[in-house]
């Protein structure tokens, strides 16, 4: 308190001695003015000593030459001349003598002002230094009543944050979520009320209700098909994109609690994981964005909530193409591929398999999708019989939070940036080198946003050559990921993870205390129903996974921080 004193007391000394300049200034300015007058006095003076010196030079001739009457006359008529400039001198003496006063009373007022400026500020001082002594005191209530409501609110985080846990473990750590695509054009059953009202399908499959899914079909010389099942959630074909992210939102919470995360779409060829997952094809259903662009909006959005954690993101994208992993981030750029649709994908010559990926940082959401976007041009596609753009490879989007370095934080975006698929890579960062974790820095948690290829029955998708070996390699590893997570639901002592690339990868997901979440994606079609059997029978085996902070198999338990990379 004594050094505000006297800083109060610098500040008062201060504006006293700004005053007294300002009143030596006045002073200064009206000695000018007087010096001015005394001039303008002399001035007068010579001229009332000419003009009387003038007058006896004239007398003087006139005594001289008395016999000239002419110049005498001439004489008298330039005097009266001369006595109007005297008088006029006069009036001009008087007028300047007169500013000359007024100036000197108003420098005189300005100085009477200053000074009493001066006698009020210094009698307020003390009122003043009180009133500073009494805002410092609220200052410091405020201070320590702003320590105790952040230390409740960090309590009540904290109780947040266990609450939120359990709660998305009471739903279950691994989810199992159905959505039923509606008719399409291409589909036997289409017609013009199904195309206007996608609720009432002709199709097989039916949403009973949010968590029933009916398949029922009565054939001809066959047996019926009268199957339910139940799952967390159901969608049905009229429920929109923002529906089904809305039960993926509290998900991301528990990844910014650091707790792994993995959403994962599951289905045949054709069913609409890719359009849950990425969105669609057309770059003017902008409404439509799915999963993954909507989640980095969110994350990002999660992020600028509390700044203070200063969490950076970096992306890794990769495809599982023939059991291989394929990095779609390497330096080695192409151009884009444009034109038909492949017969056979880029070999493996062409992309570069690395472990682990290639680790991107991005700054916000927009250049989350950028990167996304960039990437999905290389994914290896075909067309089938049942699907123009089959995808023939497992994409794995990654997502890493890590404790930024000192004096690092990431800056915040929620734009969603342009749709996935189709994209150019333009507006993204440099890789830095693969997948290296950068010195300083602690993973916090990882997201992992899979869109799976599709399981097929070569009989429909007409397939051979090349693309009949993509669907062998497809459908062996989604064999594998069922005996994971069969394993899993038994509880057995060894897990297969290597059985497969795709198990190997999502290892830290499928295994653990992750937070699991399967989209099952089915078709309505009659012609797809023995596909759309063998998913939902994959989803109720799922189901059937329970796991808790130590389980996963006799795996060892995985703590929600601090996990290194791969």
């Amino acid at each position: 308190m004594p050094a505000q004193d006297g800083r109060w007391g610098r500040i008062s000394e201060q504006r006293a001695r700004q005053l007294q300049r300002q009143v030596q200034a006045k002073e200064e300015r009206i000695v000018e003015l007087e010096t001015e007058n005394a001039v303008l006095h002399l001035r007068l003076a010579q001229y009332r000593g000419m003009s009387g010196k003038g007058a006896g030079t004239a007398a003087q001739l006139c005594s001289q030459c008395p016999e000239q009457e002419p110049p005498r006359r001439s004489a008298a008529l330039a005097a009266p001349q001369l006595w109007r400039h005297i008088q006029a001198l006069k009036q001009d003496t008087e007028a300047l003598r007169a500013s000359s006063l007024e100036v000197f009373r108003a420098c005189r007022e300005h100085l009477q002002d200053g000074l009493s400026e001066v006698v009020v500020a210094v009698q307020r001082a003390p009122l003043c230094h009180e009133a500073l002594l009494a805002w410092q005191s609220k200052a410091g209530r405020l201070e320590r009543s702003l320590q105790e409501v952040s230390a409740l609110y960090e309590l009540e985080r904290q109780k947040r944050k266990v609450l939120h846990n359990r709660l998305v473990e009471l739903k279950g750590n691994v989810r199992v979520h159905c959505r039923i695509r509606p008719l399409l054009p291409s589909d036997e059953e289409f017609d013009g009320q199904a195309s206007r009202d996608s609720s009432a399908s002709a199709g097989v499959v039916h949403a009973v209700d949010d968590e029933t899914v009916l398949v029922r079909w009565d054939r001809p010389a066959h047996r019926s098909i009268d199957k339910t099942y139940s799952f967390e959630r159901v969608y049905g074909p009229a429920e929109s994109q923002q529906e089904v992210f809305a039960d993926v939102c509290p998900l991301l919470t528990s990844l910014l609690d650091g707790y792994n995360v993995c959403i994962l779409a599951y289905g045949q060829t054709g069913c609409g994981k890719s359009y849950t997952m990425l969105g669609p094809l057309s770059k003017d259903e902008r409404g439509d964005l799915g999963i993954v662009p909507r989640a980095a909006g969110e994350l990002f959005r999660l992020i600028s909530e509390n700044p203070s954690r200063s969490l950076k993101v970096d992306v890794s994208t990769v495809e599982v193409y023939n059991n291989d992993i394929l990095d779609l981030l390497a330096k080695e750029r192409r151009p884009a591929v444009s034109g038909p649709l492949r017969e056979a994908p880029m070999t493996k010559a062409t992309k570069r398999e690395v472990s682990p990926p290639t680790r991107v940082p991005v700054h916000s959401a927009e250049d989350f999708v950028a990167l996304a976007a960039g990437s999905l041009q290389f994914r290896a596609r075909l067309a089938t019989s049942v699907h123009a753009c089959s995808s023939r490879s497992h994409l794995i989007i990654t997502a890493t939070l890590t404790a930024a370095p000192a004096g690092g934080s990431p800056t915040d975006g929620q734009s969603l940036g342009p749709q996935l698929q189709g994209q150019p890579a333009g507006c993204r960062a440099s890789p830095e080198s693969p997948g290296a974790q950068r010195a300083g820095e602690q993973v916090h948690a990882k997201l992992q946003l899979v869109d799976l290829a599709g399981s097929e029955c070569v009989g429909v998708s007409g397939v051979t050559g090349a693309a009949l070996r993509e669907t062998s390699f497809i459908n062996r590893s989604l064999a594998a990921l069922a005996d994971v997570l069969g394993a899993l639901a038994e509880h057995r002592d060894h897990i297969p993870y290597r059985n497969s690339q795709l198990t190997h990868f999502l290892q830290d997901v499928l295994g653990g205390d992750a937070k699991l979440l399967v989209i099952l994606c089915v078709s309505p079609c009659r012609k797809h129903v023995a596909e759309t059997l063998r998913c939902l029978g994959f989803g109720a085996q799922v189901r059937h996974v329970q796991r808790g902070p130590a389980g996963g198999g006799g795996a060892a338990a995985r703590k929600p921080r601090n996990r290194s990379p791969r």
